[in-house]
């Protein structure tokens, strides 16, 4: 079964008891028992929900994994991935990584008695320098958040393996429409569902995919006894986002590609971060591991101000300035203070976040109308 069609039907099935095409909203915290002991496969939603069961069963198909997790929000599910580590245990990161799950790393789960280490990925050599006999998780992104950098997951799945350690992918930017980290053997795969697979900008999620047994059944004891999972409803919107993900993301992609190019030719932009460039420093990597490059975009301003950056995203008028990123309309945000102001300027500036680094999610309008907004607010810069 192809993409498109897994992404409509894979999980889901008309209803038995109406033949409602689309899977029906159970909103109910608990269901009737016959006896002790014997139910319908459901006995309380905290630990399993038709709606939600059937999202998580159409997310492992669309990731070719056997075993899908939902959580209340991004950051959840990656808690769940820290979870499953203990005091002693280490952590290799990629340096270039969203602001939450680098704050979830340093100030949750450090002092819990995990050792975090930050690296740039694109060199798996230097990865390999890090491993020890505590080596427990090495936890990739690509393309990462916000500087669009590409990592092997092929290479990084070599490392992991020779370390007897769980490869987890951040598979956001790309979807699974883009790139499917498990077929390039990764462990397991993290989701912000809030992003492109919901697509409406109108849920906040997370999961977790893998098809491995043993990862599975620790995920599903984690998401049960902690708790952080979404509700029927939010699934229900994820699940009709989904049907056309294919279709968006491939607008996305499209519209990507000319804002990048007009952006790379505009005097007043200094670098352009997309990874479907011909001079982008991991393009040939990402060709090889991705069938796209997808609507996420970052650039700097000639003279680096932070002054710039801030003109830039008050002048828009169609991109709108907000946290987040993957919805049909298109989003400008600023991550020194927005999604990475987390991270010191230190680490941020070492990975080339800069004062003048300005993101894109690159919306489904007509792309004329995303160009000519950018021109006109890069114009009264």
């Amino acid at each position: 079964m192809k993409f498109g069609t897994k992404a409509i039907h894979a999980g889901v099935h008309p209803d038995e008891a109406t033949g409602a095409i689309m899977t029906p909203i159970y909103q109910t915290s608990t269901y009737v028992q016959e006896e002790i002991g014997v139910n319908k496969g459901y006995a309380y939603s905290r630990t399993q929900n038709p709606t939600r069961h059937a999202l998580e069963k159409n997310l492992a198909a669309l990731e070719n994994g056997v075993h899908g997790a939902c959580f209340g929000s991004g950051m959840a599910a990656i808690d769940c991935v820290l979870k499953m580590l203990n005091p002693g245990d280490e952590v290799i990161s990629t340096s270039d990584l969203y602001g939450g799950t680098f704050r979830l790393f340093k100030t949750i789960f450090e002092k819990y008695g995990i050792k975090f280490h930050f690296v740039g990925m694109t060199d798996p050599a230097a990865v390999s320098k890090l491993v020890n006999e505590n080596t427990q998780l090495i936890w990739v992104e690509t393309p990462t958040n916000p500087t669009m950098s590409i990592i092997d997951i092929v290479a990084m799945s070599k490392v992991a393996k020779q370390a007897n350690a769980m490869l987890c992918v951040d598979n956001t930017f790309a979807t699974p429409y883009l790139q499917n980290p498990l077929d390039l053997g990764a462990d397991l795969v993290m989701h912000s569902v809030t992003k492109y697979l919901g697509g409406h900008s109108d849920v906040v999620m997370g999961a977790l995919i893998t098809s491995d047994d043993k990862i599975a059944e620790e995920m599903y004891r984690i998401q049960n006894s902690s708790g952080a999972v979404t509700a029927p409803m939010d699934s229900f919107l994820v699940l009709r986002g989904i049907k056309t993900l294919h279709l968006r993301v491939q607008r996305h992609c499209e519209n990507g590609e000319k804002v990048a190019r007009f952006l790379v030719d505009h005097p007043k932009v200094d670098k352009v971060y997309w990874p479907g460039l011909e001079s982008h420093p991991n393009h040939e990597v990402a060709k090889s591991q991705m069938r796209g490059f997808g609507g996420m975009i970052s650039f700097t301003m000639v003279g680096d101000k932070l002054s710039d950056a801030h003109a830039v995203v008050r002048n828009t008028k169609l991109f709108a300035l907000a946290e987040s990123l993957g919805g049909v309309e298109s989003l400008i945000g600023h991550p020194v203070t927005m999604t990475h102001a987390a991270i010191p300027k230190e680490e941020r500036e070492k990975t080339g976040v800069v004062d003048s680094m300005i993101r894109l999610s690159v919306g489904v309008e007509d792309v004329e109308d995303i160009i000519e907004d950018l021109r006109q607010a890069l114009d009264k810069k």
